[in-house]
């Protein structure tokens, strides 16, 4: 039997990845039956758990690699610039239904969320690290601890999201991107 290459392999599952984010974004989580899948990927049941153990490996190896994008951006640019992203190309943001399953699942699968908050620390840290570099330079507010702007940009981006996936894309959101970014820097009087 001819061995399948790592670059086919890696190539399949990209395709698997793909097409299961935009089934899990159009049914949700529940909503992506197993045939569905196979529809989205074009692929059958057998070569996609070749891959994948079972459905719920698929969706958190789709919200680890969402996660890994984001804080990608937000190492280099900062929170506020991946929402930014969002608004101005949210044709490269095809994860935003499946963001709302994620959070559906946080809420009620206590293994799914021990797995995927594991997994998370990158785009925590990632911001964390963006936001001290800021306060070291000076930019960044300082009478507050670093972990609560953290925690308040994860608040704006959850809010943003859910904006968007619902369908809303108002002008009035850069305005509000404006007054997050403009509340996080220090004054500019001090």
């Amino acid at each position: 039997m001819p061995r399948v290459s790592e670059d086919h392999l890696a190539a399949r599952r990209r395709e698997i990845l793909d097409g299961s984010r935009r089934c899990f974004a159009e049914h949700g989580y529940d909503g992506a039956t197993v045939r569905r899948l196979e529809e989205a990927t074009g692929l059958s049941r057998g070569a996609i758990f070749h891959h994948f153990r079972d459905k719920e490996a698929l969706f958190l190896a789709l919200a680890h690699e969402d996660a890994e994008r984001m804080a990608d951006v937000a190492a280099e640019q900062g929170l506020v610039q991946v929402m930014r992203d969002m608004l101005d190309h949210p044709e490269d943001f095809d994860w935003l239904g499946t963001r709302l399953e994620i959070a559906r699942k946080l809420r009620s699968d206590p293994e799914f969320r021990s797995e995927f908050l594991a997994r998370s620390i990158d785009l925590e840290a990632a911001t964390l690290a963006r936001l001290e570099r800021q306060r070291s330079a000076g930019r960044l507010r300082d009478d507050l601890p670093t972990e609560v702007i953290v925690a308040y940009l994860d608040l704006i981006l959850d809010g943003l999201i859910t904006r968007l996936a619902s369908g809303h894309r108002g002008s009035d959101l850069h305005a509000v991107l404006d007054l997050v970014e403009e509340s996080v820097r220090r004054s500019r009087t001090e």
